[in-house]
């Protein structure tokens, strides 16, 4: 299957993936409700600001890929979308946690994902990411494949491919042995890096506990 998903694509189809798990109740998202999903401030990298059309266009798109489309059976006046991502690819709960991730806030580390993930999919151990990471890479064709790591850094980070392959904006060099502080420097890094990860999770539950609190009085 050849898909080849721009920026607003790759959002919408992350921004559905993400409400069916997260807010079941909400779920199949009308047009203005998948609007706002898309311009979310926290979650997203980079943050967007796409209009309905833009997102109207985008459900087209998904749609001739068969990736999302109008609610099946829904009972509302207002048009609802849903994805189909199951039926395209039939990936596993910890996949799909990852592949979304990916869509919504682009290239990142393993670390990062395993803190961005939590709402969706608790990962026990960073190898459990690595290995969901690994057969999102190893299937044919590959949705996901590890960039060149970056100078300085300890872990390398992973983009998915339904907007085609993507260069390391950063070439890969060959670097000289780290001095040991350099190398405790980094790993120091990685954990505050994995914590902050958490910590912004937290945030945005607790957000949408809020607004969920919210809509009871609207």
């Amino acid at each position: 299957m050849d898909i080849l998903l721009n920026h607003i694509q790759a959002r919408a189809l992350g921004a559905l993936i993400e409400k069916e798990i997260t807010t079941p109740d909400y779920y199949p998202l009308s047009l203005n409700a998948l609007v706002n999903a898309c311009n979310q401030k926290n979650n997203r990298e980079p943050v967007m600001n796409v209009d309905e059309t833009g997102v109207r266009e985008a459900l087209e798109r998904l749609q001739e890929h068969l990736l999302a489309g109008p609610a099946r059976g829904a009972d509302s006046r207002v048009s609802k979308y849903e994805h189909r991502l199951q039926e395209v690819f039939n990936l596993s709960r910890a996949e799909t946690a990852v592949l979304c991730v990916l869509l919504l806030r682009g290239p990142q580390t393993p670390g990062e994902l395993r803190g961005r993930t939590e709402r969706m999919y608790r990962f026990e151990h960073l190898d459990d990411v690595q290995s969901a990471l690994q057969r999102l890479s190893e299937r044919d064709p590959p949705l996901a494949r590890m960039l060149p790591r970056q100078p300085g850094t300890k872990e390398s980070r992973y983009v998915h491919l339904l907007s085609g392959d993507v260069e390391d904006a950063i070439p890969a060099i060959q670097h000289r042995p780290r001095s040991l502080a350099a190398s405790d420097d980094a790993d120091r890094f990685t954990r505050l890096e994995e914590e902050l990860a958490h910590l912004r999770s937290d945030i945005a539950e607790i957000k949408e506990q809020l607004a969920q609190f919210r809509r009871q009085f609207e």
